[in-house]
């Protein structure tokens, strides 16, 4: 057989991907087997760069799902006739073939890891196989420049962030090994992927082979280069936001470093963005941005976003220069004891000093194209930039709510008005007193929100089953409190309407 480099190329091939695929399949090659087979406590330990509990689990076992995970999971040769029993489709060859294993004496060595990723959205519970370049844990060193990550945290958090609406086209910009375009491929009709990396696109074209997806078109090229003229109804990206010196001394990883100074990337996404997205459409996507002397991040992003476009900027934490340096610098392999992480550090935190930043955020982004110009639809665009730090559940359904009510308050304030199930209301008193010092109303699902409201707002949405109208609870309100109506709707108007648009107050329909 011809030997292949350590780091050969992926060559997709669907014929012999589609006899990969069910050779995994034959060996139950998924999360939950693999899970049973090692262990809960072993495959939690994989997840902080710990594979010596999963050995030590499956010690002695030569079954092909043994097999295949210490080849794929862990990354580690096995013997050639094990791996030959656990592939008898592909066989060795068709590994060599496609770029994942190389013959080695006695033993296969992998070239890439595949893991099980399960996903649950609108149509039920799923999981692909990606394949990715070997990780750290296999490699036992830094990553390559090149390196092709696999689905991590950041992948995880914008699949949970889209929103779950069918359209026809869709773009996944920057897609990596293809998580998201094949995520994304099974609402919409249509995925263009695009990459700088033709490595990166050569996992995502295998994944799909892999996966039996076949409506993902692949495009190179640097950010909307390769789209120019083309708009999409769906826009995704967790795109290469990490803001990295440019210097020489420090290295540039494609998957993550998007070669220009500080939060550019992030600017001249949400500049150029717009332009592609049909009329309705939307473009979300993960992003980091800097606070510097006397300008706040979020002001920031606001600034780069036109005011004609709705936005919904979500920051989710803040980290000082020196966190955010150290956590990248960790991230490409380099701990503080090895002799290249002081020079690394100090490049960032000059890097950081001459722009005078003083902190960086990380959160969502959301942008819409409206339908209609703001005068036809009656509001003006929706604009919420907000930080956000509890944990949210369902972000991506919370996200089309929050859009599906600006829309609703478009026209008004809805005849009548319920309270979602999961809101509930709290009062606080103190010793000895009957009236309430607080009243809070608490939001069990989406954002979590906890909102403080007085007592004519905790009476109008105590009084929203659906029965009365709103200006009769209203009515009912300023005879109980004595206030004139007009003067008690001026106060409550805005309120309710930022219930309904947060989700605590939804039309009776």
């Amino acid at each position: 057989m011809t030997a292949v480099p350590d780091r050969a190329h992926p060559r997709p091939d669907l014929v012999l991907a589609q006899a990969l695929a069910a050779d995994l399949d034959a060996a139950d090659f998924r999360s939950e087997p693999l899970r049973w087979l090692w262990g809960e406590e072993a495959d939690d330990a994989l997840a902080r760069g710990l594979r010596e509990p999963i050995l030590r689990a499956i010690a002695g076992r030569d079954d092909p799902l043994a097999t295949l995970g210490r080849l794929w999971v862990l990354g580690m040769p096995q013997p050639h006739a094990a791996v030959e029993w656990a592939v008898p489709r592909v066989g060795v060859d068709g590994l060599e073939a496609l770029g994942l294993a190389v013959a080695d004496g006695a033993d296969v060595r992998p070239l890439a890891v595949i893991r099980p990723q399960s996903f649950v959205d609108a149509d039920g519970v799923g999981e692909w196989w990606i394949a990715s370049d070997l990780d750290e844990i296999a490699l036992g060193t830094s990553l390559p420049a090149d390196h092709v990550l696999g689905v991590g945290g950041a992948s995880r958090t914008l699949a949970e962030l889209v929103i779950p609406t069918p359209v026809e086209r869709a773009l996944d910009l920057g897609t990596g090994c293809g998580i998201q375009a094949l995520l994304v491929s099974r609402r919409a009709q249509h995925v263009v992927a695009t990459d700088i990396s033709a490595r990166a696109l050569a996992y995502a074209e295998l994944n799909a082979q892999l996966n039996g997806v076949r409506n993902v078109e692949l495009r190179l090229g640097s950010m909307f280069e390769p789209v120019a003229g083309e708009a999409f109804d769906l826009i995704v990206s967790n795109p290469p936001f990490v803001i990295t010196p440019r210097v020489s001394e420090v290295p540039e990883y494609e998957y993550r470093d998007g070669g220009l100074v500080g939060d550019a990337l992030v600017q001249q996404f949400l500049q150029t963005a717009p332009a592609h997205l049909t009329p309705g459409g939307v473009a979300q996507l993960l992003g980091n941005w800097e606070s510097r002397d006397g300008e706040d991040g979020l002001e920031r992003v606001r600034s780069w976003i036109g005011e004609e476009l709705d936005a919904w900027v979500i920051q989710r934490e803040q980290l000082s220069p020196l966190s955010y340096a150290e956590l990248w610098i960790r991230d490409g392999g380099t701990l503080p004891r090895d002799s290249g992480f002081t020079p690394l550090l100090t490049a960032w935190l000059d890097d950081f000093a001459a722009r005078d930043v003083t902190a960086i955020g990380f959160g969502y982004i959301l942008v819409r194209r409206p339908s209609a110009p703001a005068s036809v639809e009656g509001s003006a665009p929706l604009r919420r930039f907000e930080t956000i730090t509890q944990p949210v559940s369902n972000l991506g359904r919370a996200l089309g709510a929050g859009l599906a009510a600006h829309d609703v308050l478009a026209a008004g304030i809805p005849d009548r008005l319920v309270v979602a199930s999961d809101v509930t209301e709290a009062r606080h008193h103190m010793p000895g007193n009957d009236d309430p010092s607080v009243i809070e109303l608490r939001q069990g699902g989406g954002f979590a929100r906890t909102i403080s409201v007085d007592s004519a707002l905790a009476g109008f949405v105590g009084a929203c089953d659906g029965e009365l109208t709103v200006m009769q609870i209203v009515q009912a309100l300023a005879d109980i409190f004595e206030v004139p109506l007009t003067d008690l709707w001026a106060d409550l108007e805005p309120r309710i309407r930022c219930l309904v648009e947060d989700g605590l107050l939804l039309p009776a329909e």
